[in-house]
C-alpha cells in the first residue's frame, strides 16, 4: 500500500472518513433489520427491496457528510432551518393526511415528511446560534433559542404529531443544555412545565392523545380498542421468553395480532422471535452508538460540534428508548420508528445523516 500513492487517497476518501464504531453498530443493526422486516411483513420481499434502497442510499450520504468539516455544513443550518419550517407550513396547507394525521407532502415520486428534516435541521440551528454568541452569550439568548426550538414544534403539534414533536423540541433542548444552560434554569423549567401540566391536560392535548396516556396505566380497559396494541405487543415479547420462538416463527407476528409490525411496533416482532437474549444484544449494539457518541462530543473541539454531537447523540437515544418504551408498556404509544430497524425511507436516512454528523466530527478532531 506505501508504493501506491492513489490507493491511499481511494482508501482515505473511502473508509478513512468513516468512524470504525459507528459504522460497524451501524450495519450489523442494518443486517439484523433485513432479516426481521423479511419475518414482519409476512415474508414478502416488497419493503425488503425499499429498505436496501433506502440504506444504500443512506449509505452514499452518510459517507459525503462525513467528509464535509462540520464548520461548513453549519454555515447551511440557517437556511435548511428555514426550508424546514417553510415544509412544515405547506404540510398545513396542503399536506395529505394518512391515518386521520396530516404529516406527509406529496413531492409526486417521493411522499416527503417535513418534521424528519427538524430532526437533523433544529439542532444544527441552535448549535449554530450559540456559537455565533458564544464569546458574549448572555440570559437573553438562551430566550431566542427556545423561541426556535419552539416553532417547528408547534407546527408539528398542530399536525398533529405530539410524539414526534416533543421528540424534536428534545433535540433542541439538548443543544441548550450542552450549551451551559445553568441548573438552575433547568430546575425552574422543570418546575414550570409540571405546574402547567393541568393545563396542557385539559386544553393542550387532544383526545386521542389522553386516551393513550390513560390507556398506558390499564390498557385492559379498552382491549379491543385503545388498548389493542400495548397489549398484543406485550404479549409478544413476554412470549418470547429467553430465547425467543425463532426467525420465522413468531405466531403473535404471523397471525397479524401486531399492528404496524414494520414500522412503529417492530421491536414487538424482534422481541417475539429472538426473546431476551436478543433483545439484550440490540441494546448492547444501541448502547456502542451512544457510547462512541458521547465520547465524540467530548473530544470535539469546538462550541458547535461539542453541543451538536452530544445533542445528535441523546436524540438517537430518545426515539430508542421512546420506541422500546411504548412498544413494553411503560410509555403511551406514539409515532416512533425504531432506529435503523424500522422501515421507513424519510426516517432510515434522518439516521443516517445523525450518525454521518457524528462521523464528520470525529473526523474533525483527528
Amino acid at each position: 500500500m506505501n508504493d501506491y500513492p492513489l490507493l491511499r487517497k481511494i482508501k482515505h476518501f473511502v473508509w478513512d472518513s468513516m468512524d470504525a464504531w459507528l459504522f460497524y453498530a451501524m450495519l450489523t443493526i442494518y443486517i439484523m433489520s433485513l432479516f426481521l422486516l423479511y419475518s414482519a411483513d409476512g415474508q414478502q420481499a416488497g419493503q425488503l427491496e425499499n429498505k436496501t434502497l433506502h440504506t444504500v442510499l443512506g449509505f452514499i450520504l452518510l459517507w459525503i457528510i462525513a467528509n464535509v468539516r462540520p464548520q461548513i455544513l453549519a454555515n447551511f443550518a440557517p437556511p435548511v432551518y428555514l426550508l424546514g419550517v417553510v415544509l412544515l407550513v405547506l404540510v398545513e396547507l396542503v399536506g395529505i393526511t394518512v391515518n386521520g394525521s396530516q404529516r406527509w407532502l406529496n413531492l409526486g415520486i417521493i411522499r416527503l415528511q417535513p418534521s424528519e428534516i427538524m430532526k437533523i435541521a433544529l439542532p444544527m440551528m441552535i448549535a449554530w446560534y450559540f456559537q455565533k454568541y458564544e464569546l458574549n452569550l448572555r440570559w437573553y439568548h438562551y430566550f431566542g433559542a427556545i423561541i426556535l426550538i419552539l416553532i417547528p414544534g408547534a407546527l408539528i403539534l398542530k399536525q398533529p404529531d405530539l410524539g414526534t414533536a416533543t421528540l424534536i423540541m428534545a433535540s433542541g433542548l439538548f443543544v441548550v443544555f450542552f450549551a451551559g444552560l445553568p441548573w438552575k434554569a433547568i430546575f425552574a423549567a422543570a418546575a414550570a412545565f409540571l405546574a402547567a401540566l393541568p393545563l396542557i391536560w385539559n386544553y393542550g392535548m387532544h383526545d386521542y392523545q389522553k386516551t393513550r396516556v390513560l390507556t398506558l396505566l390499564d390498557p385492559s380497559k379498552d382491549p379491543l380498542g385503545a388498548g389493542y396494541h400495548i397489549i398484543q405487543s406485550m404479549i409478544a415479547i413476554g412470549s418470547g421468553g429467553i430465547w425467543g420462538k425463532g426467525w420465522l416463527n413468531g405466531t403473535q407476528t404471523h397471525l397479524d395480532y401486531i399492528p404496524e409490525a414494520t414500522t412503529d411496533f417492530i421491536f414487538a416482532v424482534y422481541g417475539e422471535e429472538f426473546g431476551l437474549i436478543g433483545n439484550i444484544l440490540l441494546l448492547a449494539i444501541y448502547l456502542v452508538i451512544l457510547g462512541r457518541g458521547l465520547y465524540i462530543a467530548a473530544q470535539a473541539s469546538t462550541l458547535y460540534s461539542r453541543t451538536l454531537a452530544g445533542a445528535l447523540t441523546m436524540t438517537f437515544f430518545c426515539y430508542v428508548f421512546v420506541n422500546m418504551g411504548m412498544v413494553s408498556g411503560i410509555l403511551p404509544v406514539v409515532g416512533v420508528p425504531l432506529p435503523l430497524v424500522s422501515y421507513g425511507g424519510t426516517a432510515t436516512l434522518s439516521i443516517m445523516v445523525i450518525l454521518a454528523l457524528l462521523m464528520g466530527i470525529a473526523n474533525q478532531k483527528r
